[in-house]
């Protein structure tokens, strides 16, 4: 099963979300659906139902604070060189002050998986497949400026992430609790 370790969001913050979401540019594509949003902090990949409780157990080990994070800015990443995603555009939030919680998460299953080489600290909003002119829609995208949003993190969540045609569904495994 495809499994992610993640910071998902209350109702609160995702309605926010979804107000940035709001003033993005027409395209074609997707907006990450509410219920969906959420931050990556270790996609674990394809796992064997059998090793489930190792990570779960290894994830319980970690001991950190709540802390207050913070989303600050909007971005993109082009994928126009990657051919499995030609042309798309990934839309993101930056999220603040999660990193210490991520190396920990690292940390807790390198003997499992390998360590994170690059952590970007991001929220996919939306997928963008094509735009009638992408430079325009790009420049339109940079001008967009959003509130900053800020909330406690007081818990993470070990994740299966199911796909098809339509969308992704995730599933919650475990939650754990920050202190």
């Amino acid at each position: 099963m495809r499994c992610f370790v993640s910071i998902n969001f209350s109702e609160e913050v995702e309605k926010e979300i979804r107000k940035i979401q709001s003033l993005l540019p027409k395209f074609s594509g997707k907006k990450t659906e509410p219920g969906s949003l959420h931050l990556t902090l270790k996609f674990l990949r394809e796992v064997d139902e059998n090793k489930i409780n190792g990570i779960i157990d290894r994830l319980r080990e970690i001991n950190s604070e709540k802390f207050d994070a913070e989303i600050d800015s909007i971005g993109f990443f082009d994928n126009r060189k990657s051919r499995k995603y030609e042309r798309q555009i990934i839309i993101w939030l930056r999220m603040l002050n999660c990193e210490k919680l991520q190396k920990k998460v690292d940390n807790s299953l390198k003997s499992l998986f390998e360590m994170e080489k690059r952590f970007m600290s991001h929220i996919t909003i939306a997928r963008v497949k094509d735009v009638k002119d992408k430079k325009r829609f790009l420049e339109e995208l940079k001008k967009i400026k959003i509130p900053k949003i800020k909330f406690e993190v007081s818990e993470f969540y070990l994740m299966k992430s199911d796909l098809s045609k339509d969308k992704p569904t995730y599933t919650v495994l475990e939650k754990f609790k920050l202190n």
